[in-house]
């Protein structure tokens, strides 16, 4: 492996270290985006029966909204819901547009990671043909072997180069559509807590 990065040349350098940050950030986002961390687990009803029975002081609320995104939200709608239903539904959409950004965090860096892999490969090989061509000049056409193993040489990085880009834009992808997905789902448990301090408690119990 070594023998292979040192063939490769200097521009094998940022195409490693490029593997390394899309590594560490899409093994951060994996933890980050678990649905248990975004979703906790029947938080909506724990957040309506203290509204119910009115133990929604301001420790109950900073606890709420350090829990988890879904607990931001949540904590927007219920220091707002006094103010009528609208204020509390914009209160909780800028909530959501907030933890949004927050579970997009470091995906534009992977994007561009996926996208400037691939073109730092292409370099190292153009700057690797012309080392060969460069090597025919001097020394003629006559070695075919050497004229073999300076294409091969060449083309490692843009090897390498596809092998970064290609997980990394998978894992981009992966990550938006997940990001998407929670969203709904923070979006839908939002709704249900408007109706529920807002009249419609009933539907939701039965």
């Amino acid at each position: 492996m070594l023998e292979i990065i040192q063939a490769g040349g200097w521009l094998m350098v940022p195409i490693l270290l490029c593997s390394v940050v899309a590594a560490a950030i899409s093994v951060e986002r994996l933890w980050s985006l678990q649905r248990t961390r975004i979703l906790p687990k029947n938080l909506l009803a724990q957040t309506w029966n203290s509204v119910k029975q009115e133990e929604f002081d301001q420790q109950r609320t900073r606890d709420l909204r350090s829990d988890s995104p879904l607990g931001q939200v949540l904590a927007a709608g219920v220091t707002n819901a006094k103010r009528g239903r609208e204020i509390m539904k914009e209160a909780m959409e800028e909530a959501t547009v907030q933890i949004s950004h927050d579970m997009e965090r470091y995906l534009t860096a992977l994007g561009i990671i996926a996208s400037i892999a691939p073109l730092l490969g292409l370099l190292g090989t153009v700057v690797g043909m012309i080392d060969v061509f460069d090597s025919l000049m001097a020394e003629g056409a006559g070695n075919a072997n050497v004229l073999a193993g300076g294409i091969s040489t060449a083309l490692i990085t843009t090897a390498a180069g596809l092998s970064v880009a290609i997980p990394a834009l998978m894992f981009h992808r992966f990550f938006l559509r997940r990001v998407d997905e929670l969203i709904v789902d923070v979006e839908q448990e939002s709704s249900k807590l408007v109706d529920m301090i807002h009249g419609s408690a009933e539907e939701y119990a039965n």
